[in-house]
């Protein structure tokens, strides 16, 4: 199984700890959350990792480099004009189709500003044994963005801004909204469908591909620990809350 971390990002609501270097480099408890990302994916047998980049890129290239790739095998998609997450992956496109094992061969996309326990073992049985599109990881927590989904957990609108409007891609009336968790597991089906061009969300995708019928689902994942680092306040409440995370290895804190 191969994975894209999307670690392009400004990071401009970090900052200061984004002043002089990309958000994947910014550290919680010692490592950085490009180290976390990686290890997290490595746990679960990952070792074929493409990473875009943009802000501060050569840091991230040296950093692997000084670190020999974490041991696992390590691409790069250059963004010279942020692509956003629908165009980052359009462009990374290639490395989920070069020596793949056909097209129903799922793989996996992950935040860099996101730390989770979030089974991705498990999500990935769950959307193959649903034959979805793609799988969204989602909780029921506040949001000012929300995805809506069906009693069947299929895509089939979203919910955003101050005011909440609602844009229906399918009509439901037992729609739940849930908050997107920044994990996604696609499969290489999706790739042609991605009809859109230049910089675009993949959940632009995702709602226009679910008004077609293709299956778009959601993988409850309120039972997991979960952090957005969108905030600097965010690295400081995560540092101290992985101290009561399992003792798992992409987790713990190194040694002083």
């Amino acid at each position: 199984m191969k994975a894209m971390i999307l670690a392009a990002g400004l990071g401009r609501r970090l900052r200061p700890y984004t002043d002089q270097r990309p958000k994947a480099l910014v550290e919680v408890a010692g490592r950085t959350l490009l180290e976390i990302t990686l290890a997290r994916l490595r746990a679960f047998g990952i070792r074929e990792v493409i990473i875009n980049v943009h802000h501060f890129a050569d840091m991230i290239i040296a950093y692997l480099e000084a670190h020999h790739n974490f041991d696992m095998e390590i691409a790069i998609s250059r963004e010279e004009v942020l692509l956003d997450t629908g165009g980052g992956l359009k462009k990374a496109a290639y490395f989920f189709l070069e020596h793949s094992h056909g097209l129903e061969e799922p793989f996996l996309v992950h935040n860099v500003d996101v730390i989770s326990t979030i089974d991705l073992g498990r999500m990935t049985h769950f959307h193959s044994a649903h034959q979805a599109l793609a799988t969204l990881a989602v909780k029921d927590r506040k949001s000012s963005r929300y995805l809506l989904f069906d009693e069947r957990l299929e895509l089939c609108g979203r919910r955003s801004g101050p005011d909440q409007k609602t844009e229906w891609v399918r009509p439901s009336p037992q729609a739940q909204r849930l908050a997107f968790s920044g994990i996604h597991v696609i499969s290489p089906r999706l790739l042609a469908m991605m009809t859109e061009e230049g910089a675009f969300s993949i959940i632009t995708a995702y709602l226009r591909l679910a008004s077609q019928g293709e299956r778009i689902l959601a993988f409850r994942a309120d039972e997991y620990y979960w952090r957005d680092l969108g905030r600097a306040a965010d690295v400081r409440q995560a540092t101290q809350e992985l101290n009561s995370l399992p003792a798992e290895p992409w987790v713990r804190p190194k040694p002083p």
